[in-house]
Order: structure tokens, then sequence, then C-alpha cells
């Protein structure tokens, strides 16, 4: 069998500690697979001036498959995520998080099996924010139908591939009616394809408390980014944290696989790292290049050293880095002692994005205006109606303004101003609304409102007392 050729990231922190364990147990286990070394982190920013060169993207670009140890992302300022722009670089639309209890780990639970599956480019992730005014930051959610629909046809694709039972949409629709409700109907109408397999969804609050008292009752999850990050961690905390925690990152052709956990400066060069977590992502990186029999025997390996009582400071034991990956090697078993097999090359995963639709093909009407505005105090001389639209209701952090109660409240200096008409407004009325209110106000946003031929409202009302 030809090798594979994976390009390897070792990464910063103990990124190149636990990336040399993975290597010597892969030499071990005789995979067949070809290490491209590149480069990411913040050597790279010294070196390059960008944390990730073009070479390292063009050698991910030839050989589609990558493992890739953590990188030090900066709190509050400097470049951003290495993670999260390797993930829009090649459009990797599904993160996939396995958490499966692991004997000799201790913790309060000894049966968990869970799947987590994340949208891993869209939400908040976007990273689209702005500054509004002095006090008010703007970070826009987005949400798409193709982005939804792609990671969760992707789940459903996962847990026929597995043989799961059942599919959980874990969502926040009951208050993101719109954008959280968008994902919650692409979910609904891709299950109906599925038949074979459950389907259910859930509050992400709920799910939370579920997957502590109950975590039984999940199999597969899927979320948007921004919970499937949040409830991610809880279930690596399920399984004895996120040193026991593998991911993978899928997109149509390229996968990225790499530790949950991050680059835990505070132990770098001290051989202290637990190689557990990547090792279980370059085992997971293997069943995706159909190497089960291999993947299958490395991770028995992993088990049998934990269960033998051989563990790192992390998981209550006093091996060093060195001493676990040797023991891992020293219990892995015969090749003729493995019971999967080794699967002929496969296709990557492909699945249809849907394409861009129009929104008069929608049958979407220009209903109005949402103009957000920087001022101190609420205006008193915004004009009740401009042509056809009038003021419907001036608002503060998305609570209508009633002129008796202003004075009773703490007020943002950031304030909306929505116009609506009965019927659809052309552009030039649209203009009209903009040319009227701006010389008034410090305007920082425009937001058009949309209206179906039906007459449904494409926008969420302003909250009233």
């Amino acid at each position: 069998m030809q090798p594979y050729t994976i390009t390897l990231i070792r990464g910063d922190g103990i990124g190149p500690e636990i990336a040399e364990s993975v290597i010597e147990v892969f030499e071990a286990a005789e995979t067949p697979i070809r290490w491209e070394e590149a480069h990411a982190g913040l050597a790279c920013l010294e070196r390059y001036g960008t944390p990730i060169p073009e070479a390292t993207l063009e050698s991910i670009r030839r050989n589609r498959v990558a493992l890739k140890g953590p990188t030090t992302t900066p709190i509050g300022g400097g470049h951003r995520s290495i993670n999260v722009a390797i993930r829009k670089a090649f459009e990797l639309f599904a993160n996939v998080r396995p958490a499966r209890s692991i004997p000799g780990v201790q913790t309060r639970y000894n049966d968990i099996d869970l799947i987590l599956v994340r949208e891993n480019i869209e939400d908040t992730y976007a990273g689209v924010e702005y500054w509004q005014t002095p006090d008010v930051a703007e970070s826009l959610r987005l949400i798409s139908r193709p982005g939804s629909s792609a990671v969760i046809r992707y789940a459903f694709d996962l847990a026929r591939r597995l043989g799961r039972r059942k599919v959980t949409c874990v969502h926040k629709a009951n208050i993101q009616k719109i954008s959280d409700g968008l994902f919650l109907e692409c979910f609904r109408a891709i299950a109906a394809e599925y038949p074979d397999i459950e389907s259910d969804d859930i509050l992400v609050d709920n799910a939370c408390m579920q997957l502590v008292m109950r975590p039984e009752r999940f199999d597969v999850l899927v979320l948007p980014n921004l919970f499937g990050d949040i409830v991610s961690d809880l279930c690596a905390g399920l399984i004895g944290g996120l040193g026991v925690a593998p991911g993978g990152n899928i997109g149509n052709g390229y996968a990225v696989f790499e530790a949950v956990h991050g680059s835990a400066p505070d132990i770098a060069g001290k051989g202290v790292a637990n190689p557990t977590a990547f090792l279980l992502s370059a085992v997971q990186m293997l069943h995706h290049l159909g190497l089960h029999g291999d993947a299958e025997r490395i991770e028995n390996a992993l088990r049998y050293t934990l269960v033998s009582g051989i563990k790192t400071r992390d998981l209550g034991g006093n091996a060093n880095t060195r001493e676990f990956t040797r023991a891992v090697v020293s219990n892995l078993p015969p090749r003729s002692q493995s019971q999967a097999q080794n699967a002929p090359v496969q296709e990557p995963y492909r699945t249809p994005m849907l394409a861009p639709r129009s929104t008069d093909a929608e049958g979407w009407q220009t209903v109005g205006v949402d103009l957000f505005f920087h001022a101190l105090q609420p205006p008193t001389d915004l004009p009740p109606q401009i042509g056809a639209a009038r003021l419907h209701a001036l608002s503060n952090r998305g609570v209508a303004l009633e002129s008796h109660a202003v004075g009773d409240r703490y007020l943002l200096n950031w304030f909306r101003a929505r116009y609506v008409s009965e019927t659809p407004l052309s552009e030039a009325e649209v203009n009209a609304i903009v040319e009227t209110l701006a010389p008034r106000l410090h305007w920082t946003t425009m937001q058009r409102l949309y209206r179906t031929r039906e007459g449904v409202n494409l926008f969420s009302p302003i909250q009233t007392d």
C-alpha cells in the first residue's frame, strides 16, 4: 500500500512534544503515513509576519489532510485564531468531537459515547465585529441556509455510516427565532431524508443540564458554532477533560485533525505534557483515511496503557511524556489481533452546497429600514412619517421606548429608529428615508427590512414593556 502523505503542523507550546509522541507511536505501529512538515504559530509570526505562511496552506491544499498541534491565540488582541483561519481557508464546515469514556481515566461517568458535530465557519466566529459607539460593541451572528445544511447533512451521513441511532439538534430558537430558527428549519428538512435515523431537538440550556443528568439520552449532537464550542467542552468534561478530547475538522475534500486543548505554554519544554488527545485525534484521522485496522491497534494500546495505571500527571499518574509514549508503543498489539480492516482508498467527503438565491426569486419585498445611531439622549424630533413609511418604534437595547417611561430607564448611547410601510418601498423611497434621517442622526448602521408577498415579516419584532 502506498503511504498517505499528511501535513504535520507541530504548533506552539507543548505541540512539538506531543507531535513527537504521535510520530513515534505511528512509526512503531508501521502505519502507512508519510509526514510532510509545515509550520504555523508564534514563531512563524516573528519570522514571516504571519502565523500561517502560504507554504503551510499550500501543503494542506496538496495533501488534503493535516494533523495540527495546538497553537497559541492571544486573548483580547493580537492575531486571529490560527484554527479559525485554517477552517475558513479550506471551508472545514464540520467540527467533529467524539466524547467516549476511557477506562483508566476516573470521571463521574463510565459509559459516555457521544459525537458532537459543530458548525465550524459561521455564527459569531465569522468575526464580523464593530464598535458602534464608545459604549457599544456589535458582533454579528451569521447563520446561513447553505452553511447549516452542510453541517447537518454531514451529521446525518456520519450517524448512518457509524450505525448511530439518533441525531439531536441543539439550538436556542425560542429566543433567536430567526437565526436559530433557520438552523432548526434546515435540520427538520434534512432529517426527513434519513427516516432510518431518529431525530429530535432541544434547547441548548436544557441540553447542558441533560448532558450532566442523563447523558445516555444523546447519541450524535449537531449545533451552531458558538453553542458547539461550549457544549463540546462540557462533553470533554464528562470523559476526563480536554487532555483526552480529540477533534477533526471536515470540509469538501479537506480535513484537519487537532487536539481540542490549547498550547499550555506554562508546561512547555518540561516533558510532562499529555499526548492522549493528540494521539486520539491522529486515530480519528486514520479512520477518516479508511485505515481502521491501524486506528484500532493504536487506540487499544492507548487504552491498555491507561487501564494499567500509566498516566501523565494531569490524569493522576506520574509518568512523563516520554515514559507514557514508550508504554503505548510497548502495548501495541500485533496486526493479526486487529478486528478491523484497512479499507481501500476512500474518496474525500463531499456534500452538495446550496446555491445562493435571489431575494426577488424568493418574493421578498422591502417594506422599511432599521437605522441605528449614536446619541446621548433619545431624539424628540424624528418625523412620524417619511413617504409611505411611518415611525414604528424608537428602541434601545431592542426595547421600544415609550415617552412616559424614558426617564425611568438606563439607556445606552445606541438607538434604533424603525420605519415600516404597509406597502413595498421602491429604492428611491428607501433612499429618501435615509436621506431625511441622516442630517438629524449620527447613524452607524442601516438594516433593510423585508416582507414576503404573503405578508410574512422577515425581521424580528421590537420588544415592548
